[in-house]
């Protein structure tokens, strides 16, 4: 099913993320690795009240929801720690860009679509950048 409303796709598109499906599976780390649970709990928080408040929007619109789905390839990741994982959801969260880019450009995006849009653009390369300083610093503190 091809989603069109701007909002819808942006609700399937944050909901569905894999730092999403990290907090939900509940992955474990090893002890020491708050820095990094701390990030990620900040990043699926703004990630959560993005949905929620496109959710919200979209019921008073009388447009039906999306329902989240995450992709099967997630699951490979039940083995991993945090530390190993940072590196494919920074990567994916720069892919988002991208995609919340499409949504900031669709046709039919209004002023309210774009303006959250936007907002969880800026709030995507924020954690991104987040996530890469931390990358560093373990990979400095390992050698």
């Amino acid at each position: 099913m091809t989603i069109t409303d701007p909002l819808s796709r942006l609700v399937s598109l944050i909901g569905s993320s894999l730092a999403m499906y990290v907090s939900d599976a509940g992955i474990w780390s090893y002890p020491g690795d708050e820095e990094i649970k701390l990030a990620l709990a900040d990043l699926v928080g703004d990630q959560k009240s993005i949905v929620e408040r496109a959710c919200c929007i979209l019921e008073d619109r009388d447009v039906d929801v999306p329902r989240h789905a995450y992709p099967i390839r997630f699951t490979a990741t039940h083995d991993l720690d945090l530390r190993a994982l940072l590196p494919r959801i920074s990567g994916e969260l720069r892919r988002q860009v991208a995609d919340l880019d499409g949504v900031i450009a669709a046709d039919g995006a209004d002023a309210t679509a774009i303006e959250l849009a936007r907002e969880a653009r800026v709030s995507t390369l924020s954690h991104a950048d987040v996530l890469d300083q931390l990358m560093t610093r373990t990979k400095s503190a390992a050698s």
